[in-house]
């Protein structure tokens, strides 16, 4: 009965199965033709991205309102009391509850940094809050199970825990710019929000995020719809399937020229699995871009100096690298 249930919520509430019939049913009443490349690719197009529109929205309201207890200031704070590597763990998971892309995590990384936390606690979450969020889990959940979801964030989370703890160990404080070092932060008293305040706040956050994410999304189903009915399926499994063992690696490098977050890469990494690329190749891809992409590396220089930043992105990049194998390796256990 728990299993039945748990399929029955995966396939009609999170996979939202009876939308994608639903569209199928409204454009063959229109006249097109699904089984079609041209009308399979609108009947992929309207579904994902009214599915990832709905569940984001909900989504980032449920977040937002939970990050209303977690000001920059109040998180300072609660990251100042912890030392070692719990201080990693908690910032990476605090990461987790900010529904940002890797550019929008750059300037509360460095307000952390400037107020005086130690580097590798900030660049743990850094690295987790582009990665891995609330949102990316349900989402996952919603088109690889949840399976593939658990064990995404799980090692998400622990490339931002090493990769901040190795950074820590480096002593690396000197390869931060000098302005951002001699920063200070105002310790202002946080103002007691009521519920109707952090709605209003949450909502804000659901209309702001739509108008950022909403381009990478129309794109990232746009080429997922392309993926999924025009390129011929050898090409796929030839170039990131099992018979090619430099997939993950030429995964990661495609990756990082990119610009998008997770919500975005979804529906690329969904149209790239169900023509035959490994697992491991999809989501090492998902990694790459939201945590690596070229925009982000270029804002993150003007905080860090080149060695640091070098450093950075060569953790990031072993660390998705390797969870990319691991994935291929146990594919067949999580699907």
């Amino acid at each position: 009965m728990v299993k039945e249930a748990w399929e029955l919520f995966q396939n009609k509430i999170l996979g939202m199965a009876w939308l994608n019939r639903l569209i199928g049913s409204l454009l063959e009443s229109l006249g097109v033709d699904t089984a079609s490349r041209l009308g399979g690719s609108l009947q992929f197009f309207l579904y994902d991205v009214l599915k990832i529109i709905w569940l984001l929205g909900i989504l980032i309201l449920l977040i937002s309102y939970i990050q209303s207890y977690f000001p920059p200031e109040r998180t300072k704070k609660i990251l100042g009391r912890f030392r070692g590597l719990g201080a990693n763990i908690l910032a990476a998971l605090l990461g987790t509850v900010t529904p940002f892309c890797s550019c929008s995590s750059i300037p509360l990384f460095i307000g952390f940094t400037g107020a005086g936390l130690p580097l590798g606690v900030t660049f743990s979450f850094l690295i987790s809050s582009p990665m891995v969020d609330l949102g990316s889990l349900v989402l996952l959940m919603s088109v690889f199970g949840w399976k593939v979801a658990m064990a995404y964030v799980v090692l998400g989370l622990l490339i931002a825990v090493a990769g901040g703890t190795m950074i820590e160990k480096l002593h690396l404080e000197d390869q931060v710019e000098d302005y951002i070092r001699s920063a200070r932060s105002l310790d202002l008293p946080q103002e007691e929000l009521h519920f109707r305040d952090r709605i209003r706040y949450a909502w804000g956050q659901v209309l702001s995020t739509a108008k950022k994410v909403l381009p990478y999304v129309l794109v990232g189903v746009g080429i997922g719809a392309v993926i999924h009915n025009w390129i011929p399926e050898n090409w796929i499994t030839g170039a990131l399937g099992g018979n090619n063992p430099f997939g993950v690696l030429l995964a990661t490098i495609c990756g990082v020229p990119m610009y998008a977050d997770i919500f975005g890469t979804i529906p690329i990494a969904e149209a790239l699995l169900s023509k035959g690329a490994l697992l491991g190749v999809v989501l090492s891809f998902m990694m790459a871009v939201t945590t690596l992409s070229l925009p982000s590396m270029i804002m993150l220089r003007k905080a860090v100096k080149p060695k640091l930043l070098a450093i950075f992105v060569g953790i990031c990049t072993v660390g998705i690298i390797i969870v990319g194998y691991f994935f291929n390796a146990v594919q067949f256990i999580l699907i």
